[in-house]
């Protein structure tokens, strides 16, 4: 029980959560998919799971603030939820994760 209370294990359990949920996926035709239709909110989530499953972590936030950007209430805020569980998988203390909170606190609050 302790165990299941340790953020170490959160950020496991999201962490593995994302890993089986992202879409299996060529970036580059992902990127062309977000390229060809800008403001497709899926594909842009998508190209962020995919990138983060590949390791591209800073670019997969950077994909989800600029979809909330362009509209935040989207499929009932789905960017910004993926984003919440993209900085717990990461660990609330990393510094990506402190970065992109930063990031989308200027979006929230512009």
């Amino acid at each position: 029980e302790e165990v299941i209370k340790d953020a170490s294990f959160a950020e496991a359990k999201t962490a593995l959560e994302l890993a089986q949920a992202s879409p299996v996926g060529d970036l580059a035709e992902l990127e062309a998919k977000v390229q060809a239709s800008p403001k497709d909110h899926q594909a842009r989530i998508d190209l962020a799971m995919a990138q983060f499953s590949a390791g591209a972590k800073e670019q997969a936030i950077d994909s989800l603030i600029e979809s909330i950007g362009i509209d935040r209430t989207w499929n009932d805020e789905e960017a910004r939820k993926q984003l919440l569980k993209l900085f717990e998988a990461l660990g609330f203390a990393d510094p990506l994760a402190v970065e992109g909170r930063k990031k989308l606190s200027s979006i929230l609050f512009s």
